[in-house]
């Protein structure tokens, strides 16, 4: 299972995080290679090409001084469906780091989501994540108390029915970051989200856990 995720190409429909919850359930069964038995992320199969990685360490905390986010950082998994969970939808619902992909700094695509708005609760920890742009900074904290920064290389809208899997999910030759969310008009009798907003980031520097 030596793959970062999914590079097989699946989780169609990908992620769609709001007060939509149901909506995006139905769409985000993972494949099966990312539910590694026991837990174990999968390690992931392409070697850098350049650029700094760094080793193992759970995400503990991530800040995004642009857009006014400072959240504590909880692990999401599978639930007994196979879909992946999703933050709860309750007041101040952090942001969640999927424990089946790499962890921030690690070679690959580590994957963090939120939610956009939380129903009677107001708006999410991600509600202003589409207004990031190109340079804009994001900083992960680990649990070996480093940090690992990473610059914004872009923001986009996907509509979930043209997910790009791939891109978000798939092999790539640095430590890379993806915070995703809902985006588009949210339906008014439903709640639904029509879109995904993605940001793509890639690790610039990082402080040491001594330093």
């Amino acid at each position: 299972m030596a793959t970062t995720v999914a590079a097989v190409a699946a989780l169609a429909g990908a992620v769609g995080l709001g007060f939509g919850y149901a909506d995006w359930r139905a769409s985000s069964r993972p494949p099966a290679v990312l539910a590694a038995p026991g837990g174990t992320a999968p390690r992931p199969s392409a070697k850098p090409s350049s650029g700094l990685t760094l080793a193992r360490s759970v995400p503990v905390r991530l800040d995004i001084p642009a857009i006014g986010v400072h959240t504590p950082l909880m692990r999401l998994g599978l639930n007994s469906d196979r879909t992946v969970q999703v933050p709860p939808i309750e007041s101040n619902s952090p942001a969640g780091w999927y424990q089946f992909s790499p962890t921030p700094g690690q070679l690959g695509p580590s994957v963090i989501l939120g939610h956009v708005t939380l129903g009677n609760f107001g708006v999410g920890v991600f509600f202003r994540l589409a207004a990031l742009h190109t340079g804009d900074k994001v900083s992960v904290s680990r649990a070996d108390g480093s940090v690992a920064v990473f610059s914004v290389d872009q923001t986009a809208e996907y509509p979930k029915e043209k997910f790009p899997s791939q891109a978000v999910y798939g092999n790539i030759d640095h430590a890379g970051l993806r915070l995703i969310t809902c985006g588009g008009p949210k339906n008014p009798t439903t709640h639904a989200y029509p879109d995904n907003v993605v940001v793509f980031a890639s690790l610039v520097s990082a402080t040491s856990a001594t330093a």
